[in-house]
């Protein structure tokens, strides 16, 4: 089978079964008892950190505060109970407005979560069709315990296989190699952190491409749906997270043909793996999990014409599933609450796009890592800052599809907004 017959499950497919039911309720599981201590007695556990008191205010002052941030209007629901994730965020993908969030710029490990901004940064690079020849140099630095697609040396790969790996099984032995393709490890991760910052993603500093934990790694759910949010004007990138199953190169022996195996996307909301319930309208994007990290996640999802972006980073109750079910819980409370909220925030367009101001200044994290500031010019939140064209086009099939430009910020009273690319 050639690399270009790669069995694609498209999105649209996950989703018939799905769509034929009900949303379901989403309820927390029980937390697990405490571990013994090793003389018979529970195990106290460890008191959760706090947020920082200050954090960045980059798309309005109020995701700039600790703790739980929302504006609820006459007949809008609550907010699901026993949320545990120590940041997350609820935005309108189409509008960018941020219907709620927790902590939203509170710098946390991202783990693989971080492999959104690698592919944003480094997809439109490199030509899908273009074969590879992995060398042991390329293997050499993935990092122990990695999760790995099963990339072997002296193997030939199309970049379209090497990102299935990416986005499927999150594979850090695929990242190594693209990133080798793209110049080295050190000039991706430059180009990732010039990338971030020009999507004023300002709480993100890159160590690694992979997301594998290293000191000062950090990401912020603010950040990671901003990044999410520009992945998805990609057209390979939407098709790529919302895979749900395909068929990966395996070995090659002598001159008999090409062994392929079938993998899987590891993002639970897509599949049912794990006891979870596939969900309604389930987009992609990203799961992570690391020992740093904790779990993390952040999905798109789309009911009717509501389409939503909600990341969860660390949830202190114990199970895999639990970033899965936090995040179908804030699905199911932004689709209800559409309309009923009054927003206190907004993803911020590129820098390239941005005209106006939206909380603190557009600084480099390495100057102001806390990136205070005041709120000039963030009200009226969400007006200028949908994705040009209005409403999001939906392919046959129920894709999930951002249009391709950003509008530009409105220069002052009665100003036209025009599109930009991007």
């Amino acid at each position: 089978m050639s690399a270009k017959k790669t069995a694609l499950t498209v999105l649209s497919a996950a989703l018939l079964v799905p769509a034929m039911l009900a949303a379901p309720a989403h309820a927390d599981p029980e937390p697990p008892p405490p571990a013994a201590d090793g003389k018979g007695q529970p195990a106290r556990a460890k008191a959760a950190p706090a947020p920082p008191a200050s954090m960045s205010t980059v798309g309005g002052a109020s995701l700039g505060q600790p703790g739980t941030q929302v504006n609820l209007l006459p007949g809008a629901p609550a907010l699901p109970a026993n949320l545990t994730g120590r940041s997350w965020i609820v935005a309108d993908a189409e509008t960018g407005e941020v219907l709620a969030a927790h902590n939203a710029h509170w710098r946390l490990p991202p783990a693989s979560t971080m492999k959104m901004l690698f592919a944003d940064t480094v997809l439109p690079s490199l030509p899908k069709d273009q074969v590879h020849k992995v060398t042991y140099e390329e293997m050499s630095e993935v990092g122990p315990g990695s999760s790995l697609v099963g990339v072997k040396e002296e193997h030939e790969y199309t970049v379209h296989d090497l990102w299935l790996g990416v986005f499927l099984k999150s594979g850090n032995d695929a990242v190594h190699v693209l990133s080798a393709m793209n110049g080295g490890i050190e000039k991706t991760v430059k180009d990732m952190q010039a990338h971030a910052e020009e999507l004023q993603a300002l709480d993100t500093h890159v160590v690694s491409p992979d997301g594998y934990d290293a000191p000062e790694q950090v990401s912020s759910a603010y950040d990671l749906t901003l990044i999410a949010r520009s992945g998805l004007q990609k057209q390979d990138f939407r098709e790529y997270c919302g895979t749900v199953t395909a068929q990966f190169p395996g070995r090659q022996e002598g001159g008999k043909p090409r062994e392929y195996f079938e993998i899987q996307n590891s993002n639970r909301l897509m599949t049912g793996a794990g006891g979870i319930s596939p969900y309604k309208g389930i987009a992609g994007v990203k799961n992570g999990n690391t020992t740093m990290a904790g779990s993390t996640f952040t999905g798109a999802a789309q009911q009717g014409s509501k389409k939503l972006l909600v990341t969860v980073m660390n949830p202190d109750t114990g199970g895999a599933n639990s970033v899965y079910e936090e995040t179908a819980a804030l699905f199911d409370w932004g689709f209800a609450a559409a309309g009923k909220v009054k927003p206190i925030g907004e993803l911020v367009p590129p820098k390239s796009a941005d005209t106006k101001s939206h909380g603190s200044p557009a600084q480099s994290h390495e100057n102001n890592p806390s990136a205070g500031g005041d709120d000039s010019g963030s009200s009226g939140i969400g007006t200028a800052m949908g994705i040009a064209g209005g409403a999001l086009a939906v392919l046959a099939g129920g894709a999930f599809v951002v249009n391709r430009r950003w509008p530009r910020g409105r220069r002052g009273p009665g100003s036209p907004s025009g599109g930009q690319g991007t």
